[in-house]
């Protein structure tokens, strides 16, 4: 079987005993079964190096590799459907755009909120993103904790090209003096209108499509945008796979 030679010469199923002569392998009882997990776990393209070690963890931490292995090829998949999916919204127009996405408004309160700003490019905006909110939820404990999901507001057109003001917002209860070197402000009562999205949804450039029918909508109803959009994270983003809501996307309007 060349398979089982394969999975020999990589180490992953490693015969008992080889004949001489005429080369037949033997096998341990268990490793046919082994090699049938191996076979399954090189479907959605595990490194061999990892496929070797599964078959000789315990079950616990074997389904855990198993489930990280189908995470990984999630994101793959997601990570080229989407931007396939932005392409045909954008080529069908405002009707694309608008169709594509479900727009809803909500009423917003008044909030106090601990602030970071910076100019950005887009490939810097996941990795400070994340970092400015746990910096801004620790500076937020001795405040009471975070009253509400974070947002990052866009104050200016982020681009792979050209770098825009950003900021990272944090509500906290308010009234209370903040820590030193943390800014805050009062964000005003709102409503906004929004559209909810799926981890995959928010990569760029693809979440312009979001943006873009938000926009549409709000104008199609003879309404104006009061503020500039912005995205409010209300998931665990690390726990989410590509296909759980994580984000809204949306614009103040009057």
């Amino acid at each position: 079987m060349r398979a089982l030679r394969l999975y020999d010469r990589l180490g992953l199923v490693v015969p008992a005993e080889v004949d001489a002569a005429g080369g037949h392998r033997r096998y341990r009882e268990d490793r046919p079964a082994d090699a049938r997990l191996v076979a399954l776990l090189r479907r959605p393209d595990m490194p061999p190096a990892a496929t070797a070690e599964v078959p000789a963890l315990p079950g616990a931490e074997a389904a855990a590799r198993g489930g990280a292995s189908r995470e990984s090829v999630e994101r793959r998949v997601a990570a080229r459907r989407e931007p396939a999916v932005h392409l045909r919204i954008r080529s069908a127009g405002d009707e694309g755009r608008t169709g594509m996405f479900e727009i809803r408004e909500r009423e917003v309160p008044e909030q106090w909120v601990l602030t970071e700003r910076r100019t950005v490019r887009v490939a810097e905006l996941p990795g400070w993103i994340g970092e400015a909110v746990r910096r801004l939820e620790e500076a937020a404990r001795p405040l009471g904790g975070v009253a509400a999901a974070p947002f990052v507001v866009y104050h200016g057109e982020v681009t792979e090209d050209g770098a825009g003001p950003v900021e990272v917002c944090v509500p906290v209860a308010g009234g209370r003096t903040v820590p030193a070197g943390t800014a805050s402000r009062r964000e005003p009562a709102h409503r906004e209108a929004y559209t909810r999205l799926v981890k995959a949804q928010v990569a760029y450039p693809q979440v312009l499509s979001a943006y873009d029918a938000v926009a549409q909508w709000i104008a199609a109803g003879g309404r104006r945008r009061t503020g500039p959009g912005r995205e409010v994270y209300f998931a665990d983003w690390a726990a989410a796979g590509p296909d759980d809501a994580v984000c809204d996307v949306a614009f103040p309007v009057g």
